[in-house]
């Protein structure tokens, strides 16, 4: 008799923990909601080119760039070395998707050369994530290839673990923030890349660095507030998307 072994998803667990089961399903509904929209029939292209805009906008602010959407849109911030790489980041993101799924590090890899490009003086350490992180990102690929946990939840871990290792300093949060969005891409929560998931994580202010160092603890309590927060900023990005959709609506 041949004995079948069953597989066990290493995320699966995760949905176990308090509020996540909830979050992730009031995530697919806003997403749902948003994928309704009559703006996205005939402008889903405008609306996406929108959203990399204001994403890689929020991803600088986040990681410390003082420059307003208006001072990316017109080029006057050409000369922020954030801004300019996440420009890159988020604009490589759609050719960046099948290799995200075949291989997440070398996706990874292309993301920090193009994001810190202008922000190290050594070339030679741009698309390599800092020491001792190695170890730790072979076992997120592998987590990455054997898991079919919601789209959500799995994005969460990948945000989460780039950014508690710093793995691709200086520029780990643009490459985590991306890296969210190939996330959603794949797992097929928002396959368009729609969502302004970064201003999600504006809006929520302090939230996000509470969050993260919840996660940083390992606890399930720390890590299921990671993940809620992450589903938030979702539900967040979804509703600024559904305003950049009512703007193209009004013209």
């Amino acid at each position: 008799m041949t004995t079948v072994q069953r597989v066990t998803d290493p995320l699966a667990p995760l949905l176990d923990l308090p509020g996540v089961s909830a979050a992730v399903a009031e995530t697919r509904t806003a997403v749902d909601a948003l994928l309704t929209h009559r703006a996205l029939r005939r402008r889903s292209v405008d609306v996406s080119a929108e959203s990399s805009l204001r994403g890689a906008w929020i991803s600088a602010v986040l990681s410390g760039a003082d420059v307003t959407l208006e001072d990316v849109r017109s080029g006057a911030a050409a000369s922020d070395p954030v801004v300019q790489g996440a420009l890159r980041a988020q604009s490589a993101i759609g050719a960046l998707a099948d290799t995200w799924t075949r291989a997440p590090r070398q996706a990874l890899a292309r993301l920090h050369a193009l994001a810190a490009a202008d922000l190290v003086d050594d070339a030679e350490t741009l698309g390599r994530p800092v020491p001792g992180a190695a170890d730790r990102l072979d076992t997120l690929a592998a987590v990455l290839g054997a898991t079919s946990a919601p789209a959500v939840v799995v994005a969460g871990i990948v945000h989460g673990e780039l950014l508690a290792l710093d793995a691709f300093a200086p520029a780990s949060g643009v490459v985590a923030r991306a890296a969210v969005r190939l996330t959603l891409i794949e797992r097929g929560l928002d396959p368009k890349s729609l969502v302004v998931v970064e201003a999600g994580h504006r809006e929520l202010g302090d939230e996000y660095a509470a969050a993260l160092d919840a996660y940083r603890t390992g606890t399930p309590e720390g890590v299921a507030q990671w993940l809620r927060h992450c589903a938030s900023a979702v539900v967040a990005g979804a509703q600024e998307t559904t305003a950049i959709c009512e703007a193209l609506v009004r013209g």
